[in-house]
């Protein structure tokens, strides 16, 4: 759920960053909490320590890709470029510390995966700075479908990790 969450207010944010709708401000402090919940979720499993550590990163992957969007409706390209190094940047590390904490999960793996997402976000993204919102539907279904597939690999390292908590 909290991945199918995070792609939902994740579209809801840049819709209200590209249209600068009224809710903006809290449509992106909800997709804020997103990782606050992903660490509620970890910490009795992986400790405090290592789920604060992953939210801080998650959280850090949703505030860059906001200046990604805020930079490329400005036409600030340098600036985009900028934001979108740092974003790639972010989903490597995310993808090494996932890794280092679940041994079934895989840093190319998870590399893959989200480089993949933000791939498809950013399509997402310039979509409707576009105005090709037929298109940004259908890159929505696919951003949908890959986050349950990161959702799947997440539950499916959990519960290997830690049968006797899902036996």
């Amino acid at each position: 759920m909290l991945w199918e969450q995070h792609v939902f207010w994740t579209r809801l944010t840049i819709s209200g960053i590209v249209f600068a709708l009224p809710d903006s401000e809290y449509t992106t402090n909800r997709l804020l909490r997103n990782p606050k919940d992903f660490e509620q979720l970890l910490a009795p499993l992986y400790g405090q320590e290592i789920a604060a550590k992953f939210a801080s990163l998650f959280t850090d992957h949703l505030v860059i890709a906001a200046q990604l969007v805020q930079a490329a409706k400005a036409g600030n390209q340098s600036a985009a470029t900028e934001a979108e190094k740092k974003w790639y940047a972010n989903a490597d590390e995310i993808a090494t510390f996932l890794a280092s904490i679940n041994p079934y999960w895989s840093a190319r793996d998870w590399q893959m995966m989200l480089h993949e997402h933000l791939a498809l976000t950013k399509t997402e993204a310039v979509d409707l700075l576009t105005k090709k919102y037929t298109e940004s539907i259908h890159v929505f279904d696919l951003i949908e479908q890959q986050a349950l597939k990161m959702a799947d690999i997440m539950a499916y390292g959990i519960a290997r990790q830690f049968p006797a908590r899902f036996s």
